[in-house]
């Protein structure tokens, strides 16, 4: 069975017409929100960042939101190939213990935990992430207004359900409780217009790099929020995918003559959801002129259904799995294995990137 569905907006559709699709046609590369799902794109990753792009030159700026943060400063690491087995690996085997006298794994023992894994990680490699030669990081985090401000334990879960209705009336109206904060390396433009949403650019440092991606993953009421990240505004951050879970963005990336630059979207379904609060408004759900210019590699439904459980991995295993961590490690390796199949074919259609197989957005 085929695993891979390529589907392309109307402006990338003509490129791969006209041109095909090679290396030096990238320019975006964004990566969503969406927990151990991420996990299903590592076989991609480790092809397009290890063997594929390094046939180009061109600068490509990477856009991450919680994992993808993750995913994307990896990118930019010295052997990324190694290193995106190492975030799998860590990924994986990750497993939290309730304190004594808990029953169950506390926000803060998370986010104590998750800090030290990232600084495991990232420890003495932050300038490898900030300054590649070729890649240009941008992390998206979720900033909280008004009285989502500082986290608290009445505060913060009356502010959510205020955004969550908001939302629900209008996108823009979750501009009123949060924000979206992206830091970017090397002084680097955001590669999207930023008028659809509030939004804040802040340049990412080695001294703010290791706060603001744990704040990129740091998903409400699971972790602690991050505050008053160095060298940006004050408050409470949270993670990207509150306000970009999948990062339907107005890519700004020219389409036409020497500097046209595709959006490479390697994503775990085909459907690019604005915001994590957008998950049950299937009306959002659908493409829009932002993505025109976007290529998105998504597995085929009817092949998940192949993985183990008949899913991808997701957040809902940690809880059915629960302390059993040998069994979530075997189905999830399972998975990752399974979607070799994946970098497999996308490596195979590009040595002849026929339009009649790739589906509309």
């Amino acid at each position: 069975m085929q695993a891979l569905h390529i589907h392309a907006g109307p402006k990338a559709l003509a490129h791969i017409r006209e041109h095909g699709l090679r290396p030096e046609h990238i320019g975006v590369i964004p990566a969503a929100a969406g927990g151990p799902k991420g996990l299903i794109l590592g076989p991609l990753d480790r092809f397009i960042f290890g063997e594929w792009l390094t046939q180009s030159q061109q600068p490509v700026d990477l856009v991450g939101a919680s994992i993808g943060a993750w995913r994307m400063s990896t990118a930019c690491l010295d052997d990324p190939v190694a290193a995106f087995e190492r975030l799998e690996h860590d990924y994986i085997h990750q497993h939290y213990e309730p304190l004594p006298g808990n029953k169950r794994v506390t926000a803060m023992q998370v986010s104590e935990a998750f800090g030290q894994s990232l600084q495991a990680f990232y420890g003495g490699r932050v300038d490898q992430a900030l300054r590649h030669p070729r890649y240009r990081l941008h992390i998206v985090t979720s900033r909280g207004r008004h009285i989502l401000h500082r986290e608290h334990p009445v505060a913060t879960p009356l502010g959510y359900a205020g955004a969550y209705l908001s939302n629900a009336v209008s996108r823009r109206a979750l501009g009123g409780w949060l924000e979206r904060v992206v830091f970017s390396a090397q002084g680097a433009a955001l590669p999207f217009d930023a008028q659809d949403f509030r939004t804040r650019a802040v340049e990412l440092t080695e001294g703010n790099f290791m706060p603001a991606l744990q704040a990129s993953c740091s998903i409400p009421f699971a972790l602690k929020a991050v505050h008053d990240i160095p060298g940006a505004p004050a408050g409470a951050y949270w993670d990207g995918g509150i306000t970009d879970y999948h990062l339907h963005l107005n890519w700004t990336a020219p389409t036409q003559g020497s500097e046209r630059a595709i959006v490479l979207y390697p994503h775990f379904q085909q459907n690019v959801v604005p915001g994590w609060l957008d998950k049950a408004l299937k009306w959002r759900h659908g493409a829009t002129p932002f993505l025109d210019n976007t290529i998105v590699l998504a597995p085929n439904p009817e092949w998940v259904k192949t993985l183990p459980n008949g899913k991808l991995p997701d957040r809902k295993d940690f809880m059915t799995y629960d302390r059993d961590l040998q069994g979530r490690v075997k189905v999830w390796n399972a998975a990752t294995r399974a979607s070799q199949q994946l970098a497999e074919e996308f490596s195979h259609w590009l040595q002849n990137p026929s339009s009649s197989i790739v589906q509309p957005l």
